[in-house]
This record gives structure tokens, sequence and C-alpha cells, in this order.
């Protein structure tokens, strides 16, 4: 194994049975490969270095590599390739025109209509990928991309506002897949698949789309031929003229992704084991529908930021990534496993009734006020940085007791801004702004980095914040006061408050069932 990550020699120096502390360049790794006098290497396993070196390797002559041809792999890595293939095989794709000219790009975007989205080739984490949503960032970003990727194309594509967003891992052997995972984004399409909150089995998406993304899988993996593991990002956008939706490709890697290690263990099969097998072209196994088996259960994926380590960094999520880790939970529901997964982030706390809450953000998001219907009920205290949000939250909830109040927002006196925090006690902040702000001293700006640096619970994102604000209404109890009453009968009713938590037991002859309001503090069953 060559792996020139520092953490390398914690967690992979008894997995290879000889570990390489080298860079992933091709001369490194060719002096390692007659070294070793190795019958092959894998490149399908490292990331994006790896896959950009595998032409190379391959044409030199002195190296053989295992899998997916690197000619495959050039024409999937190259996004004029890539999108010439997907149209001839018959699977759809967001309209796109590879990138020649400032003029062509500019006539693009004028007939597909903003926002656009600019994709270079052979890079990682969506380097300089980037949405532009006006003619005046059009020429600045596509300069961007160029230097980015000077020797392969860039190619433009229509960005489909509001899609959801759908991952596949999948394994497979001479162009038939062996085993996939469906996984749903909890997020809408545009935020980097790295960034996304990861849901499997789906919650959400039927079986009939499920069934056609394994459909798509199929047609991909047959057209490049593959052999071993490869990631695919498919939005599914709703059909304007009704009946079901459209299902469009928009990215494609011929490589173990982030989340297959995530993939296997809520599966239940080593993704990465039947890869080599695939690989290596030894007890190639049958292929499975992991998919197609029910499961009483569901697990979610969530990112983990480094916002506190990047001063001044606007926390906002986007098509380039930029979480730096993630972790996930089991639950019985998508709101239990996502409640546990969040809760489970470093350094979270959540906002307790009776605390405030600040918003901010695009007023003409709907889901702002669909946030406030979910927390109002509980009691906490509501707050906003201007009248207008203010006005909006109050005019646009159902529930019509929704009062916000407006307070001082000192956006270019960081200790002031603090002591306005402690003062009205705000433990969470929703900023759903539409855009990366422009400035140090946009509100919404600041209200996100002063969120990060203070130690506040920020939710940014339009659909983890809503799913967040429901585990809430679900899971904290509201401070409004129901009286309790005896019932007649045999049964007997017994209430104990310790530490904050209400314990509520109904004995029935040989039945007992608990019913547990939790208020702060740990959780104990007996």
């Amino acid at each position: 194994m060559i792996n020139y990550n520092p953490e390398t020699y914690s967690t992979d120096f008894d997995v290879a049975d000889k570990l390489y502390f080298e860079e992933l360049s091709y001369e490194r790794v060719m002096d390692i490969y007659e070294l070793e006098s190795a019958s092959g290497v894998v490149v399908s396993v490292g990331g994006q270095l790896p896959q950009n070196m595998a032409l190379k390797l391959q044409e030199s002559g002195k190296a053989k590599v295992l899998g997916t041809d690197p000619k495959d792999i050039d024409r999937a890595e190259d996004r004029q390739q890539f999108s010439s293939i997907l149209d001839s095989i018959g699977v759809d794709q967001p309209a796109w025109s590879e990138l020649t000219s400032y003029a062509e790009a500019q006539q693009f975007a004028n007939k597909v209509g903003y926002p656009v989205l600019v994709r270079p080739s052979y890079v990682l984490s969506g380097a300089a990928m980037t949405v532009i949503r006006s003619e005046a960032e059009l020429e600045e970003k596509l300069n961007a991309a160029a230097e980015v990727s000077p020797d392969h194309p860039v190619v433009i594509t229509q960005f489909i506002e509001g899609a959801r967003e759908i991952d596949v891992d999948a394994v497979a052997h001479d162009g038939k897949v062996l085993v996939h995972a469906v996984s749903e984004h909890i997020e809408n399409a545009g935020v980097h698949s790295g960034d996304a909150s990861l849901v499997l089995p789906p919650a959400k998406l039927p079986e009939s789309t499920i069934k056609r993304v394994k459909e798509i899988a199929d047609k991909v993996a047959k057209a490049w031929k593959i052999t071993g593991p490869f990631n695919m990002q498919i939005i599914d956008a709703d059909n304007p003229n009704g009946g079901e939706s459209s299902l469009k490709v928009i990215e494609c890697n011929l490589r173990a992704s982030r989340s297959f290690p995530f993939v296997s263990k809520v599966l239940g099969t080593n993704f990465i084991d039947v890869a080599t097998r695939a690989l290596t072209s030894t007890n190639v196994p049958e292929p499975v529908d992991l998919m197609a088996e029910k499961r009483d259960y569901l697990a979610v994926k969530v990112p983990q930021f480094s916002w506190t380590r990047l001063a001044g960094a606007d926390p906002y999520l986007g098509v380039e990534m930029s979480s730096t880790g993630e972790m996930a939970c089991f639950g019985k529901d998508l709101v239990e496993a996502y409640w546990a997964a969040a809760q489970s982030m470093m350094n979270f706390r959540c906002p307790q009734p009776g605390e405030g809450l600040l918003f901010g953000g695009d007023i003409n998001n709907p889901d702002l006020a669909k946030i406030v219907d979910y927390v109002n009920p509980l009691g906490y205290k509501l707050f906003a940085a201007n009248e207008t949000v203010k006005n909006h939250l109050e005019s646009n909830s159902k529930d019509g007791s929704v009062k916000v109040e407006v307070i001082e927002f000192p956006k270019e006196d960081k200790r002031a801004l603090r002591e306005v925090f402690e003062k009205y006690d705000i433990r969470g902040v929703f900023n759903l702004a539409k855009v990366r702000a422009s400035s140090l001293v946009d509100e919404d700006y600041v209200m996100r980095r002063n969120a990060v640096d203070f130690g506040v619970p920020l939710f940014m994102e339009t659909k983890t914040a809503l799913l967040f604000a429901q585990c809430m209404s679900e899971k904290l109890p509201s401070l409004r006061v129901f009286p309790l009453r005896f019932v007649p009968g045999p049964a007997s009713l017994a209430a104990v408050l310790c530490k904050n938590i209400l314990f509520t037991r109904l004995l029935v002859p040989q039945t007992t069932t608990f019913l547990i309001n939790i208020y702060g503090g740990d959780l104990r069953r007996e």
C-alpha cells in the first residue's frame, strides 16, 4: 500500500503486508512497483490522484493496471467524452456543452437559463466546480475552471434547482453489476456529495425510482466495461408535465467513494471484498440485488466540518467539498437515525426549549417558516436580525401565535455580537442563505461565521435544517403544561421526576408501557 496521508501510520500499518509512506506520483509508484516485482497495481481505491496517473501507468508498458481499463477511466474523467457517451447509450443528463470560448458559454447560458454549472475534468472534491447565477459571474469563474483543468475539457451544464440527489455505490465485473447500493441525499442537489447527508435504505424514494436507478447503473457499467468499484450521482427532478420524475446522471467515478464503508456496514456486504475479487478475477460472486431486501431500519451518514479551524471561512455548502469527516447512526426511521447522528457530531449541543433561536437567510425560501412551525410550540424564543425576516416568519407560519423579536446585530464588532448572543441566550442559528456571501459584513455571513466561532449549532442547508426542526418537534418536550389525570380502573399511574426527566409509567396486568418525556439529562430505562 502506498499512502502519504499522515494518519496512515496509525490506521493502516497492520492492514497491508507492507506500507509505503510516499507521495502518490508516477515516479514513486513505478519505483515501488519495480522494487516489489509487482504483478499489478490497483488505482481504484485511492481517490483522485491514482486515477489521474492510470493512463500513464498503462502507456508506459511497465505496469499492469488491475480492473477497469485506464482508457475507459479516461473516458469517464474527461467531461466531454463522458457526456457524449451518456447521450449515445440513452442515459439522460442535464443539458451540456463543451466550453471552447466565452462567447459559446454565454450563448449556452442564455439558451438554458441561469444558473449553470461549470465542471472541470480530472478534479477532486469539486475543485473549481461552481454554480454561476448571472452573466456578471460568468467570465471570472470560467477562467478559474480553465486554470484548474488546463489539459482537459471544461463542460458547462444546466443547473437544476430544487432537485433531489441520489448516490449509487456499486461493484462490477466485465461490465456487469455485482452489488449496488442506492442512497438518497437529505440535501437538495447542489451540495457536494462529500458534504451531503446520506440515507440508506432510502426513506422517501419509491421502489420504481430505485429500479430505474439500477437500470442506469447497468447501462453505465456496460458502456465503460467497468471492473471494480464505481460511484454515481443522479439527480431526481420533478417532471413539469406530470408523471414519473426525470433521472439525470451528473457524475460517475470509476473508483471507490468515501461512502463504500457506510453502505457495506448498512447492507451487511463488504463492497471492497467484492471489488477485490472482481479486480483479481478470483472467486467472483454472482450478482445480487441488495436493495430488494426489506429492512426494519435505516442509517444516516452526516458530514463533520472543521469551520472552527478555518478562521474567516464562510460556513456555506455548495458544489465544492468542505467537510473533513463523517459519522453515521442507525434508527428505526429517518427522524430517529438523523436525530442520533446529528447529536453525535463533535461539540454539538442541541438547543433546549426555552432558549433562543436566531433566524436569517433567504425570505423567499418557504422552508424558513416551516422550521418555525416545528419549533415554536416547544417554547423557544425566536429572534431575527432585521424586520424583513421577522415579518416573513410571523406572516407565513401556520401558527398565528408566532412572535419573533428583532435584536441588535453589530456586524463589525465581534465582542459586542457575542454579548448579544449571551444576552438573548441564543443557542441555535438557522440561516438559509441562497448564495455565498460576497463581503465580510454581509449579515448572513456574519451570522453563520459567528455561530461557528461562538460554539452555537448552525443549520445552513434547507432540507437538513427542516429535518432537524422536525426531530426537535418529535424528540423534545414542549414547555407547555398539560394536567395529569388519574383514570379509574385496574391501572395505576405513577409519575417520577428525576434529573429533569419525566417518567410516566402505566402499570397494567401482564403489560408494562413506558411513556417517556425527555427534557435534558441522561435517559436510563429500567
